[in-house]
């Protein structure tokens, strides 16, 4: 069973990191060793034998970071077992609902033969960063979308996974 996960993130106003924690803290509690870090940072992934990649959605499109840590370290991703997730959509549609990869994920997706990809209720609040950002807030559209109990649920499945390995 590997040992030790990457758990990495691209975010700008911090609910993707919190999600991204509550994947590792999942995975840990099933007996993992798991690294919690932004994507940017990361300078290696050899030292990992499995890796959780997730990415704020912005306009379509998974935050900058998470798309060049993909590139950037493609290869040595592909011989893992890869996960994916995405955080954004607000409202109704975040709840409930098996959200597809935008395409700029689907491609990454398909290149690096992950094993599965999820998108989860983002969050809004106040303070976020941003013009676009402070126009859903003032719109009256933002809060938070997140549902843990679906992001521990998916969690638990990859460390299923993990642990068949």
């Amino acid at each position: 069973m590997p040992s030790s996960v990457l758990v990495a993130y691209g975010t700008r106003n911090g609910s993707t990191a919190e999600i991204a924690q509550a994947v590792a803290d999942v995975l840990r509690k099933d007996g993992l060793t798991v690294d919690v870090l932004p994507a940017g940072s990361v300078a290696s992934v050899a030292s990992y034998k499995a890796v959780v990649v997730g990415g704020a959605l912005y306009a379509g499109r998974w935050h900058k970071d998470a798309r060049r840590f993909v590139r950037r370290h493609g290869r040595a991703l592909a011989g893992r077992p890869l996960w994916l997730f995405s955080s954004g959509p607000l409202g109704a549609e975040a709840v409930g609902r098996d959200i597809p990869p935008v395409p700029g994920v689907k491609k990454a997706m398909t290149r690096l033969d992950a094993r599965e990809h999820v998108t989860f209720g983002g969050c809004l609040e106040e303070g976020a960063k941003g013009w676009v950002a402070r126009m859903i807030l003032r719109s009256g559209k933002g809060g938070d979308f997140r549902d843990l109990t679906v992001i521990e649920e998916w969690a638990g499945r990859v460390a299923a996974e993990l642990a068949r390995r």
